[in-house]
């Protein structure tokens, strides 16, 4: 296939990665000092069992997606309908865009900006940036995926790139799940700089954690929403396979980005004040996140 990452962050090149390392052509479209390492050296995609520099084109212009099979579509939930809007024209009308984003409705919002096939994806994978053109995996890898005309082809690509990949008839509620799990650990790791592993062994760190899920889960009924598997279970196996991850949101803030905490704990205060469902710690959260945003100085301690 021909594979195009819409975002080349952390998730992207590390999905990008392990395509173009099985042999499919990948282009990355992403910021500036990415794509120029990206040009010149290679992608290095430092994983748990291997360290390798492999061969990708990049670019920061979307045109340079045209004629993929695939889109991982990985952008900040707050770009997607701008992120789309320079994909459409480039784009077969049969081009599958796979959402690997954070937040449940990203694909709805894209559905209503491109006309191409999208289809959602729930990401377990704990990456991060380590420099310029270079991606380190820290643990797990794997993707849920919402059943489309394409999906079977995708997936058997994706497990074939050594990518655990299933579909399921219930990727809004595996959505959730995530968005739970995210709600649970975002916000704490941002305000803390910690590691999920470092967080848990906190004092009263988790009942917190524990109230954030409550409140998530009654959002979640409210919504109509069928929670996959044990979510209690889910929550504590984050910090278990994930000990040494700082979360998406820590990593906005350490380096002076907006995070996507609208998205998160914000996008569950909101559903809970639609459906008239108290979200107290989730806004102490969300709030706690927005103000460390706006510091414009650091602090001298």
């Amino acid at each position: 296939m021909k594979v195009a990452v819409m975002g080349a962050g952390a998730v992207g090149c590390y999905y990008g990665g392990m395509l173009a390392r099985a042999g499919h052509e990948v282009v990355l479209v992403g910021r500036a000092q990415h794509v120029d390492a990206f040009n010149k050296a290679g992608l290095r995609l430092q994983a748990q069992g291997f360290d390798e520099t492999i061969s990708v084109k990049a670019g920061t212009d979307a045109a340079i997606a045209a004629g993929a099979d695939l889109v991982l579509f990985c952008v900040k939930s707050t770009d997607t309908e701008t992120a789309g809007a320079q994909l459409r024209q480039h784009l077969r009308p049969d081009t599958l865009v796979l959402t690997l984003q954070n937040g449940t409705d990203n694909a709805d919002r894209l559905r209503g900006v491109i006309p191409q096939p999208v289809a959602a994806a729930v990401v377990y994978v704990a990456t991060e940036m380590a420099g310029p053109g270079h991606v380190k995996h820290h643990g797990r890898g794997e993707l849920v995926i919402e059943p489309s005309a394409r999906s079977e082809d995708v997936a058997q690509a994706l497990v074939a790139a050594g990518v655990p990949t299933e579909i399921s008839d219930n990727v809004r509620g595996a959505l959730w799940v995530k968005l739970i799990l995210n709600c649970a650990y975002n916000a704490l790791s941002a305000i803390t700089q910690l590691p999920y592993g470092k967080i848990v062994q906190g004092q009263g760190v988790a009942d917190v954690i524990r109230n954030l899920v409550t409140e998530c889960r009654a959002v979640a009924s409210a919504e109509g929403v069928t929670l996959p598997g044990d979510v209690d279970a889910a929550v504590r196996l984050i910090a278990e396979t994930m000990p040494t991850q700082y979360s998406s949101t820590a990593q906005d803030l350490a380096r002076g980005k907006a995070s996507e905490i609208d998205h998160l704990n914000g996008f569950i205060v909101r559903r809970g004040q639609a459906l008239g469902i108290a979200t107290p710690v989730n806004l102490t959260m969300h709030t706690l996140v927005k103000l460390v945003e706006q510091k414009k100085e650091p602090s001298p301690n």
